[in-house]
């Protein structure tokens, strides 16, 4: 993705979640700009740490005591808990030149569980201020450090390369000069030179399935990005897999059975469901009932729920030939159905 889309994605995962989003991008590509531009139109504070240049006391902060209890001030650069919405930039994760340093960070870009804040030894963050990381990669241009598994599966990796007519933009919005904007109009292979490729060797885990799962119920992600999204999470094979299984999903009706048996699971992708597969499930349905229409009364229950999901239309045209099933129609007919079956049959009965 270019620098823009990374925005795009960022302000998605900074706003929405509480997930630590990964940006990996070679040098001058625009990580860090994108993140200090995304930061002044949201209106938040942006504090970078360079951890390149941090030792743990930075960090964690200087040890005190009180009595018989040991205490670790609060660092500088902490925002506090009721201050300024603020990003906190991990810049050069992967460059912290001490073990401690990156072991200590370890814990801060570590998404919170569920109802707790993030945390940096005895320091809780509050919980309107997030982070986000930058890094090289360690593709042997850089001297950086190769970042463990677990630690990348705590994050969501973002992969940023150069594009042209993504800095043509930011050029012309920044004003600057026209030799230079005219001469890389021209000749566009001058600007960075894309390095090996941004493998940061993510693989599927539990964790990170569940950061997808996080991404897809809050954050509406660009459809052509999600699969880079989800890459930088789970893998490029699990991520093409999963995409396909939904695009498979999407186009499938639902099965009649599931209406009758299994209706709280379906509900939702009933409900979403476009018009021909609508008809596709509605047909099945009358065809099933047709062969079989003794049903339980969960299966009764299922029926008219579902019913009541469908458009007006359709809801009428349904029924109409549900009550062509003598046995189905005895049971949607009852006096305890009459709000979603009463109005289709008053309809029927003017057009008789």
């Amino acid at each position: 993705m270019n620098v823009e889309q990374m925005k795009t994605v960022l302000k998605e995962i900074l706003t929405k979640t509480d997930l630590t989003p990964c940006v990996v991008g070679h040098r001058g590509v625009g990580k860090t700009a994108g993140v200090i531009q995304l930061c002044r139109e949201l209106g938040r504070s942006y504090v970078p740490l360079r951890l390149g240049q941090m030792e743990v006391g930075d960090l964690v902060g200087i040890p005190y005591r009180e009595g018989t209890v040991m205490h670790w001030s609060r660092p500088s650069w902490w925002p506090e808990d009721e201050g300024a919405e603020t990003v906190i930039h991990c810049d050069e994760l992967n460059r912290a030149q001490q073990e401690d340093t990156l072991q200590a960070i370890f814990q801060f870009v570590e998404p919170p569980a569920e109802g707790q804040q993030r945390a940096l030894h005895t320091h809780k963050l509050g919980l309107r201020h997030k982070v986000v990381v930058t890094i090289n990669p360690p593709d042997g241009t850089y001297q950086v450090a190769t970042l463990d598994r677990a630690l990348i599966d705590r994050m969501v990796m973002l992969y940023v390369e150069s594009d042209y007519q993504c800095w043509a933009r930011y050029a012309a919005a920044r004003e600057l000069d026209g030799s230079v904007r005219g001469f890389l109009a021209g000749n566009p292979a001058f600007l960075a030179r894309q390095g090996s490729p941004l493998d940061m060797d993510v693989e599927p885990t539990e964790r990170g399935w569940e950061m997808v799962s996080a991404l897809r119920r809050r954050c509406r992600l660009p459809r052509e990005l999600e699969m880079e999204v989800y890459a930088g999470i789970i893998g490029k094979e699990a991520a093409v897999s999963f995409l396909r299984w939904c695009v498979d999903q999407a186009w499938r009706p639902v099965p009649a059975t599931e209406v009758l048996d299994n209706w709280p699971a379906v509900v939702d992708a009933i409900r979403k469901q476009r018009d021909d597969a609508q008809a596709a499930t509605m047909n099945e349905l009358l065809g099933l009932l047709q062969v079989s229409p003794s049903l339980t009364l969960p299966q009764e229950e299922n029926l008219v729920a579902y019913l009541e999901c469908l458009p007006r239309d359709m809801r009428f045209a349904t029924i109409k030939s549900l009550l062509k099933i003598p046995p189905v129609a005895l049971v949607i007919s009852q006096d305890k159905y009459d709000t979603v079956v009463l109005d289709a049959i008053r309809a029927m009965s003017a057009e008789a």
